[in-house]
């Protein structure tokens, strides 16, 4: 059973109340003071907290994907069997296969015209050598007759860390919420390449090109764009792309769109930190060269570029419950023509799933508004 299955959760809270009836009902029996009543009071107890403290871990996980598998929980590497399309047609020459195809959770029926379609794939990367697994969601435009020449622009959609790219589809529902927009006039059809950025797991690189380790800024900015435009009605210039994420994507998001405006036009941080986290989980990301930190803050290329580029940025935020709420607010002031800066900015909201929910649908609409299928 999988850790996110329902069948697991009914499992668990069947199991939570059993053993806690039966603490209720054995109890008595064993308030005696020999040691063999004791070991049975404590052994109760603990069975019973256990039962309860992993149903509501259950609970919350569902809620809120922190983990999408056991493997997730672990900390386990996922290696992809590569399954080569041949109806696809020459994908693997583009660096690009598709291993599996699914229905986005929207209304329409099973027809990609009414409601599209989700490509799982696997890219790898031309410069950087990374493989890494995405899902390609394209919007039921893609596959209708009135859109057979037309270019549709693009978004990167980046997890936080650790995360799992099922996030994005189940948590956070981008596919659903990207589909309700179009419908409702608030956006143009977009298609979505969403994936996490933790390409070298358990490794946290913070989109940082790593001296004789992973270069995820390249993979991001350079392989995963080049290899859709191959393989899908995407352009290739900076007007057909933008890129989006929370927490560490977020950040991620904002220092790609920063560092590469000839590849992205909008940028949007969800809940976003603006400088390269330096712990265990990131190992040494700059091996004391000062000049790549200082490039993977945020502010500091902000105060000491010769010319912001003409990109457009959103960051998102909350008065109460986000710890970024003055960095926030650092960075929009230090944003200057050409470049350009929007915001969202909650009274109250944590950094969570909720809370992105919330934000996610304006976003896609600030992010539709500024990208060009030509």
């Amino acid at each position: 059973m999988g850790l996110t299955s329902k069948t697991f959760l009914v499992l668990a809270i069947a199991m939570a109340v059993v053993f806690f009836a039966a603490t209720i009902w054995l109890w008595p029996r064993l308030a005696r003071r020999s040691v063999p009543a004791v070991f049975g009071r404590v052994g109760l107890l603990l069975v019973t907290q256990v039962t309860v403290f992993v149903t509501v871990a259950l609970v919350a996980n569902n809620s809120f994907l922190f983990y999408g598998s056991w493997a997730d929980l672990f900390g386990q590497k996922q290696d992809l069997g590569v399954v080569t399309d041949n109806a696809a047609g020459a994908l693997a020459s583009k660096n690009i296969v598709r291993v599996g195809v699914q229905r986005p959770d929207v209304p329409g029926g099973p027809r990609p015209a009414t409601s599209g379609r989700i490509d799982k794939v696997v890219i790898a990367g031309h410069q950087s050598k990374i493989e890494s697994s995405a899902y390609v969601y394209l919007p039921p435009e893609y596959f209708q007759p009135a859109f057979a020449r037309r270019k549709f622009p693009a978004a990167i959609v980046l997890t936080g860390y650790p995360g799992v790219s099922e996030n994005l589809l189940k948590g956070l529902q981008y596919p659903r919420t990207a589909h309700e927009r179009v419908k409702a006039g608030r956006a143009q059809p977009m298609i979505l390449v969403m994936l996490r950025p933790t390409v070298a797991p358990p490794r946290d690189t913070e989109c940082v090109d790593i001296k004789g380790g992973p270069q995820t800024e390249t993979y991001l900015a350079e392989d995963v764009p080049q290899a859709i435009s191959e393989s899908y009605r995407v352009g290739r210039v900076a007007r057909n792309w933008g890129i989006i994420g929370n927490s560490t994507g977020g950040y991620c998001a904002l220092k790609i769109g920063l560092h590469h405006p000839d590849r992205f036009a909008a940028s949007v941080g969800l809940s976003a930190y603006y400088k390269a986290a330096e712990d265990p989980t990131t190992g040494d990301l700059f091996q004391g060269d000062q000049s790549a930190r200082d490039r993977a803050d945020l502010m500091w290329s902000l105060d000491h570029m010769p010319r912001q580029p003409d990109s457009s940025f959103l960051v998102t935020t909350s008065r109460h419950g986000e710890g970024n709420y003055r960095t926030t607010r650092q960075f929009i002031s230090k944003v200057k023509s050409p470049a350009q800066v929007s915001s969202i900015v909650l009274d109250s909201g944590g950094h969570n799933f909720n809370t992105w929910r919330r934000e996610i649908p304006s976003a896609l609409d600030w992010l539709s508004s500024r990208l060009s299928e030509n």
